[in-house]
């Protein structure tokens, strides 16, 4: 048994180096191929293990307060505070830490030691932030004595901080530390559910044209090899021996291919991670594939290649002659048409519920009929485009007095896989394209602001009377408010609660979409917000009272102040967001006592929505209360973030998509080119003219490619139409995405007609003409 294979082995060494000139270009195409597809292959399985680093590490690092409900802080406790800001759509991280003198205290990843009042250790980002951005000093109040390690950041381009102070300097919201780690990330790089999304959404951009690329790799040449086969099937090797024979050359390329893929990304994962992707940075040992990945990436090339190789193998191993003699293979099957089919049905379904005004967001089958419908889409467009090409070119062939038309329909008739090797990836491009556009249409529009303004909230008992009048001057600062509840005695919880803007007519306009009509400068006056239910707790003649305060040099002096609502109202309309939805009141400034002021509540200041205006802002306002929590109403940062990686990560998909696309183009046009130089050979010893050669290659590429496309496009759209409706966005129908697919098709048939004519050449080889 071991001489046998050993004969076999031999025999396909000696094929691989025998073969020619033209042998040996087509067994480079196939290793190169290869390595291009393992190469997309390993960027692909390797992005869940960069997300699970940034995870961990941000897991590691989070501080967790000291455990037991009844733990009070004492001046023993190393506190912590946490502040979170938005730089852009990146977040901006601080940790106040204030610890005792002397006493020991854990320690996070990245750091040796924790940074002494005025002290600050900072990310390497965000020290050339500091150099770039002056103003951002004011956040990181204190002298910079060091540098965060790579084990405590979740990337390279992150912005964290650890700041230095004295327990008494941090405010009563700091919590007593009790170590570091935790055993989930506070915010993941991309949540569980959208995770799910980019899975398929890749899968179906990446992996399904990488699978069909593989599969031209594995097939070129197969007619050349087929008859070689069938040679040494008729010389006497027996049917497995023919099988090995075959194994060695396909298995060699795919091994030689898949090596130089793991290679070429490995160094590719060295670059890319210096760079990085919007949104998306990771360290180079992050990118490195593990043992798993290098294993499938390995074995499964080669596997698929010696799958796809084997079924032409065993036709020139049990039909030799019929293969030597060029006996043309049977029809197509036509079994495609079963997935294509139902696949159809499910997006079709979808898409005509959605167009009668039913709510299909939500509910647990749509996160599996609408992946499956794609899915076999997808799928049933490739094994449908053969018998469909089949019957048209069928039909085309009978009724046509063209000869370049008769001439490239028998060809496709007869052997429509020739063709279709060319066009299938693609195909498969325009199809994936569409869905991912789908997914980059509803998450454009969740990112983009819906407000021209842009609001911010900061808790009065952070602020004092020099700071809130500082806050007023800074740069980019429109209008200001302050919002306030009733109070409510703590044995009297069933009191009812409303809420109250301290604001003159001139800040209430600048807060609202429309000035209101009818407002009158120091007169109390009950809102009503056009856009929002009454509240019922908020009944005119009823009088309600609200806490004010007034800092002196006795202490803190607190009064309460009464008001009732009159019964008329002020017709207003909130911006959305903002946090005068749901306002029940306006107090003029003017109708408080003198001195005193709300002694709890939010001091609300106004913006334009513009990125470098807000960015200005919240560098003002933090260099003015470092330790104040300020929240950009509307602005999820966690949520910017996420939609930040998943736009680069569906971004970097449909690169590597188009790569393939082409690529699988490129390789399968080379390898047509040579296989048909014998047959081009034929036509021009029959005197047929170049005009007429070149016209029938160009059109036996165009008519399965419009075809292909074609379908592809109306698929793809009720793909993308039926993630849309099933998303729960306000978008279903995405018509500006139409014009740039119809665009991008019309430059792939241009691509493929000009790809189509240099494979017909006037010059006739001697080696190219033989007997049939």
């Amino acid at each position: 048994m071991s001489s046998r294979f050993g004969i076999t082995f031999l025999i396909g060494l000696r094929l691989l180096r025998g073969t020619g000139r033209a042998g040996k270009v087509r067994f480079l195409l196939m290793s190169l191929g290869c390595a291009l597809g393992v190469a997309c292959l390993a960027a692909v399985l390797t992005i869940p293990a960069i997300l699970s680093a940034h995870d961990s590490r941000a897991a590691a690092r989070e501080p967790q307060p000291v455990s037991g409900v009844l733990h009070a802080r004492s001046t023993e406790d190393t506190v912590f505070l946490i502040r979170q800001d938005p730089y852009g759509a990146q977040p901006f991280t601080r940790v106040f830490l204030g610890h005792p003198a002397g006493r020991p205290s854990p320690l996070p990843p990245g750091i040796d030691h924790l940074p002494e009042p005025g002290e600050v250790l900072v990310s390497p980002r965000l020290r050339e932030a500091l150099t770039e951005r002056p103003g951002l000093a004011g956040l990181v109040p204190g002298r910079i004595t060091g540098t965060i390690g790579s084990d405590g950041l979740t990337g390279p381009n992150e912005l964290y901080a650890y700041i230095g102070r004295s327990p008494g300097q941090l405010p009563d919201s700091a919590r007593p530390l009790g170590g570091f780690g935790s055993a989930w990330a506070p915010t993941p790089a991309v949540d569980s559910s959208t995770l799910d999304i980019l899975r398929f959404t890749l899968t179906c951009v990446v992996l399904l044209p990488l699978a069909v690329f593989l599969s031209v790799c594995a097939r070129l040449s197969a007619e050349a090899r087929a008859r070689r086969l069938a040679a040494l099937r008729l010389l006497g090797l027996g049917v497995k021996g023919t099988l090995r024979v075959n194994a060695v050359e396909t298995v060699a390329a795919a091994v030689i291919g898949a090596v130089l893929g793991v290679a070429a990304y490995a160094l590719a994962n060295e670059a890319l991670a210096r760079i990085g992707l919007p949104g998306l940075q990771w360290y180079p040992p992050d990118g490195r594939p593990t043992a798993a990945v290098l294993a499938f990436c390995l074995l499964a090339c080669p596997l698929l290649t010696w799958l796809v190789g084997r079924s032409r193998a065993r036709e020139a191993a049990l039909r030799p002659l019929q293969v030597r003699r060029g006996a043309q293979p049977g029809p197509p099957k036509k079994y495609g048409m079963l997935l294509l089919l139902p696949g159809l049905g499910v997006l079709c379904g979808y898409c005509a519920l959605g167009a009668l005004g039913r709510d299909l967001s939500g509910g647990p089958a749509n996160a599996v009929l609408v992946p499956v419908g794609v899915l076999l889409t997808g799928a049933g467009l490739v094994l449908a485009l053969a018998p469909t090409t089949a019957w048209l070119a069928r039909r085309l062939a009978g009724s046509t007095h063209s000869l370049p038309l008769a001439l490239a329909m028998r060809r496709n008739e007869v052997e429509p896989g020739s063709s279709l090797r060319v066009v299938t990836g693609l195909v498969l491009l325009v199809y994936a394209a569409s869905l991912a556009q789908g997914v980059l249409v509803e998450l454009a529009h969740i990112s983009r602001p819906a407000s021209p303004t842009q609001e911010y909230a900061l808790p009065l008992s952070d602020l004092d009377d020099v700071q809130r009048a500082r806050m007023r001057q800074v740069e980019g600062v429109r209008a200001q408010a302050v919002t306030m509840d009733s109070w409510m005695a703590e044995v009297d919880s069933n009191m009812p609660r409303i809420t109250a803007v301290v604001a003159d007519c001139a800040q209430l306009a600048a807060f609202t979409a429309v000035p209101p009509r009818g407002c009158v400068d120091g007169r109390i006056q009950r809102l009503t917000d056009s856009d929002v239910a009454d509240d019922l707790n908020a009944q005119p003649g009823r009088t309600y009272p609200f806490l004010l305060r007034a800092d002196g040099e006795q202490g803190t002096r607190t009064q309460k102040f009464r008001i009732t609502l009159p019964p008329d109202h002020l017709v207003i309309r909130a911006r959305q967001p903002s946090a005068l939805v749901g306002a029940d009141v306006r107090i003029p400034p003017s109708a408080l006592p003198p001195g005193m002021r709300p002694a709890a509540g939010r001091f609300l200041l106004m913006s334009s929505s513009a990125p470098e205006t807000v960015r200005t802002t919240l560098d003002g306002l933090g260099a003015l209360a470092p330790t104040a929590e300020i929240e950009a109403l509307g602005i999820n940062v966690e949520g910017l973030q996420q939609i930040a990686v998943i736009k680069s990560l569906l971004g970097a998909g449909m690169v590597l998509g188009l790569v393939i696309g082409v690529a699988a183009f490129a390789v399968s046009a080379a390898d047509r080119a040579m296989e048909r130089r014998g047959r081009l050979a034929m036509l021009n010893l029959l005197g047929a003219r170049p005009l007429t050669v070149r016209a029938a290659q160009c059109i036996q590429v165009l008519l399965p490619l419009a075809v292909g496309l074609v379908g592809a496009l109306v698929a793809g759209r009720l793909a993308e139409s039926s993630y849309l409706i099933t998303g729960g966005g306000t978008v279903h129908w995405d018509g500006d995405g139409l014009p740039i697919l119809a665009i991008s098709t019309t430059g792939i048939l241009l691509t493929a007609t000009l790809a189509s004519l240099p494979l017909a050449r006037r010059h006739v080889d001697l080696e190219h003409i033989r007997r049939d």
